[in-house]
């Protein structure tokens, strides 16, 4: 809830919408692959587990650069990053258009584009956040955890297009485009100073004040469940179009409907969830209940492979991954305040959440590998993520003992 102790900022609708926007280019960039990659198999005869680096490949550049990046951020400001961002994201997209058929050459185009998204993903819900008023933080929050789902959806969304006219090819060129599009839109904010507050080396209303051993603390935890949480949410993202493609024979554009059906959830779930949280209620318990309906759905896949289970299993799951990331990323404010939380501090767990992505997409197919069906990964991503709801219950304990309950 915003703290009334806090002066009033007026919001700066700009730099909310080019922060959410910025991290939705992001989101767009690496889950175009998934609905795709069955027709990637299938053209190029790609390994499985190297198809799974490619999105796991995110998570080893994220990993690498996460930590020093929020750093620089915040001491040698924006532009010159994100304009090398920009670069980096249109390379990899021209690499990949133009030798496909190389794996190594794919998984280092998708290598460039995970480099632009640790900067895109770090420093998009930090506008979002530092230019919302009190009034308006749990709604930039919100947006700041829905913008994954946002970029999921509408890659989705260009997959029958792309199937009717030049494939896989038109979802790279639309990361280009809408990347140089967000480049000009950088330009014209520097152009009319003062629309949008894009320099992260400054923090208005700041408190200077050192971590307490008890934050530091929360914020090691919340990374711990955001990789907990980023392992089983990526695999079974990454997977769930080859699943119902191979488990139930359906073709690309049904497979693409199916894996629509928890993002769109997602989505509508997430915003409510930030409604609720602005209204009072606690982050720790909604975070335990939300993973509580995930482990479920895991624990339940041997039993849920038919299509109506399965059905139910994906509305049940969209429903949990719905409220997850709006308090992932209501962590950060919870902990310290809104005007203590800046690029380090979303460095920290999003280099939690990139170990996750790391970890959870190529660990499923070699459970596949090994084990020959499906159903065997839902005990062990339901143990990965019941591991998950016993941090997110030490964490809860720890926010009481604060006195914190939500984004301040």
């Amino acid at each position: 809830m915003p703290n009334p102790a806090l002066p009033h900022r007026p919001t700066n609708w700009t730099g909310v919408l080019f922060g959410f926007l910025l991290a939705v280019l992001a989101a767009f960039q690496q889950f175009k692959l998934p609905p795709m990659l069955p027709d990637l198999l299938a053209a190029y005869d790609y390994p499985i587990t190297v198809a799974g680096g490619f999105m796991s490949i995110y998570a080893v550049i994220g990993l690498v650069v996460s930590l020093g990046l929020g750093t620089l951020l915040a001491r040698l400001g924006t532009l010159p990053i994100l304009m090398a961002a920009f670069a980096t994201a249109i390379a990899g997209n021209i690499l990949a258009l133009t030798i496909p058929e190389n794996v190594w050459a794919m998984l280092g185009s998708r290598a460039l584009e995970g480099l632009a998204f640790a900067v895109f993903a770090i420093a998009g819900p930090v506008y979002s956040t530092r230019n919302a008023g009190p009034h308006h933080l749990s709604l930039a929050i919100a947006m700041s955890a829905i913008w994954i789902p946002i970029g999921q959806i509408t890659a989705n969304l260009l997959v029958p297009v792309a199937e009717a006219t030049i494939g896989w090819r038109l979802l790279w060129l639309a990361t280009a485009g809408a990347t140089l599009l967000m480049a000009a839109w950088v330009v014209v904010i520097r152009v009319n100073r003062g629309r949008a507050m894009l320099d992260l080396r400054t923090q208005p209303d700041a408190v200077a004040l050192p971590l307490s051993g008890e934050e530091r603390w929360a914020l090691a935890l919340a990374a711990l469940i955001f990789t907990l949480w980023s392992a089983q949410y990526f695999a079974y993202m990454t997977w769930l179009p080859q699943f119902l493609v191979q488990q139930h024979g359906l073709d690309q554009n049904l497979a693409t409907l199916g894996y629509s059906v928890p993002v769109v959830i997602l989505i509508v779930v997430g915003l409510f969830t930030s409604r609720v949280i602005r209204r009072g209620a606690a982050v720790g318990p909604l975070l335990v209940g939300s993973l509580i309906l995930q482990a479920g759905v895991w624990w339940a896949l041997p039993v849920t492979t038919g299509l109506e289970m399965g059905v139910v299993s994906l509305l049940v799951y969209g429903i949990g991954i719905g409220i997850t990331p709006v308090c992932l990323f209501a962590l950060p404010s919870t902990i310290l305040g809104s005007t203590r939380t800046g690029p380090k501090a979303f460095a920290a767990i999003m280099t939690g959440r990139n170990l996750g992505v790391l970890i959870g997409p190529v660990l499923l197919p070699q459970v596949l590998l090994l084990t020959g069906v499906w159903s065997a990964s839902g005990p062990v991503f339901g143990a990965i993520t019941t591991l998950d709801l016993i941090g997110a219950v030490f964490l809860t304990i720890g926010l009481a003992r604060m006195g914190r309950r939500g984004p301040t």
